[in-house]
């Protein structure tokens, strides 16, 4: 009795120390993270993040899109299959802590007729069943669920992340034709207009009212109009390529919405609280399941420097002969225990290396916590400068167009030559592009800020994954 309740307390201690051991060697994340997200703005508890992405991108062409690209991308397929197979890896390795049974019917015939001995028959029929099980002293088991559930959550983290990165690419790809169309219809129009000019100057030099300096003026700007159609007709059928290919389709048109791209964005910029930055962003939660699948894979490797316990059990029927065959029971137990005595540091290396693991891990888990927080800042910066860049590209527009007005009126009348007229043409045309330019980036901004804060994967769950 004394020697049982030895050995007890010895298993205790060691299981104790064991399960001590892994927690106080892997330190904690060292985050101290600052009041706000963002440097001289008001914390708030409510995020745009929290807004689901189809009430964000209200065209519904551009969210037919979406959910065609949710659905047949290949990336976020292969990152669903992921899920698939890590879910089932894990019920494998949690099925390892309960006993394994298996059973067997069984009809051997073995012969043996040796020199100078007689001919011997055995036969032999059975049915047995058999159960196995490893005691989970020093966790070696649940530290591998552990491992396994962790990895399994990763997954899941990771494709809400793809999801959410392919929702920012399309729409950013989405945004870009739209400019592209926008820049080709301002070259085509002002095509247009250089074909009138080109036409009046003819005119006017065929009737001696000008030289011919000035009807070769107007063909070199016709031309040189004429020239950016094809590159941006090659880059739209490029940009349709590479919406096609996101969307799991082969090259194709795409359909679009006229968006109004120089229409300012008016958005009540909601930015949230840092804890919440944690919780929110997929990306950070995928990391720091794989922090805790470190953690695991170095309770293993501690678990695995103590001995294993299993237990065999092995009961059933057996004779020689059919005859009295249920009236030949038989059972067998044993208990095994493998330890490790000698192999040249090997175990402990492997505990050591986990440890190091452990803590790559841990500083790649600080590292996405502090890209993150650029990340915002970066997209928050980048959209309230293209906010102010679009009024004033607005204001040059408006300037430009009232420029071309006058000079255009004053070369009527000769007061000006027509070299001022196509001067004027031409920064009004720089204007128009830069207005859509300035647009588009206004819109990329905000699809990146959204981003950002972990906008764009679905809103109907929960933000924190509860684990089983």
């Amino acid at each position: 009795m004394n020697q049982t309740r030895y050995l007890i307390t010895i298993i205790t201690n060691l299981l104790i120390l064991s399960s001590c051991g892994v927690s106080k060697q892997c330190i904690e994340p060292q985050l101290d993270m600052p009041e706000a997200i963002i440097t001289g703005t008001e914390t708030d508890s409510l995020c745009m993040a929290d807004i689901a992405w189809w009430e964000i991108y209200t065209d519904s062409t551009l969210q037919k899109l979406i959910k065609k690209t949710l659905a047949n991308n290949r990336d976020m397929l292969s990152a669903t299959a992921k899920v698939r197979e890590l879910e089932r890896r894990h019920r494998i390795v949690r099925a390892d802590q309960f006993p394994s049974l298996n059973g067997q019917i069984y009809w051997e015939r073995e012969t043996n007729d040796y020199a100078n001995e007689s001919f011997i028959e055995d036969i032999e029929t059975g049915i047995k069943a058999s159960a196995t099980w490893e005691i989970d002293f020093f966790g070696r088991l649940r530290w591998s669920n552990r491992a396994a559930l962790a990895n399994y959550l990763s997954s899941v983290e990771a494709q809400r992340a793809m999801q959410m990165t392919l929702i920012a690419e399309v729409v950013t790809a989405y945004f870009e034709l739209i400019a592209l169309d926008s820049e080709l219809d301002i070259v085509e129009r002002t095509l247009y207009t250089r074909k009138e000019n080109a036409h009046l100057a003819l005119i006017r030099f065929q009737g001696g009212l000008t030289s011919e300096i000035t009807y070769q003026q107007a063909q070199v700007e016709l031309a040189t109009t004429a020239s950016l159609i094809p590159a941006l007709e090659k880059e739209i059928r490029i940009k349709e390529n590479e919406i096609a290919l996101l969307a799991g389709d082969f090259p194709r048109e795409v359909e679009r919405s006229p968006i109004q791209l120089d229409e300012q964005i008016h958005e009540d910029l909601k930015i949230g609280i840092p804890s919440d930055l944690l919780l929110r962003r997929p990306d950070i939660r995928s990391a720091q399941q794989d922090l805790k699948a470190a953690m695991a894979n170095a309770g293993i490797a501690w678990a695995d420097r103590f001995p294993r316990f299993t237990i065999d059990l092995v009961g059933g029927v057996e004779n020689n002969k059919f005859a009295g065959f249920f009236a030949s029971p038989f059972t067998y137990i044993a208990g095994n225990m493998v330890a490790p005595i000698f192999a040249f540091g090997k175990k402990k290396a492997q505990y050591e290396a986990s440890l190091a693991a452990y803590d790559n891990a841990r500083f790649q888990y600080e590292e996405k916590v502090l890209t993150a927080f650029k990340e915002v800042n970066d997209a928050y910066i980048s959209f309230s400068s293209a906010q102010q860049t679009v009024v004033l590209m607005q204001n040059l527009e408006k300037a430009a167009k009232t420029y071309v007005d006058l000079v255009r009126s004053q070369h009527i009348n000769g007061d000006i030559n027509y070299i001022d007229v196509l001067d004027a043409q031409r920064q009004y045309f720089d204007a128009e592009i830069k207005v859509i330019n300035a647009g588009l980036e206004e819109h990329l901004a905000f699809v990146q800020l959204y981003k950002a804060l972990g906008g764009g994967w679905l809103q109907t769950e929960t933000l924190q994954e509860t684990e089983k």
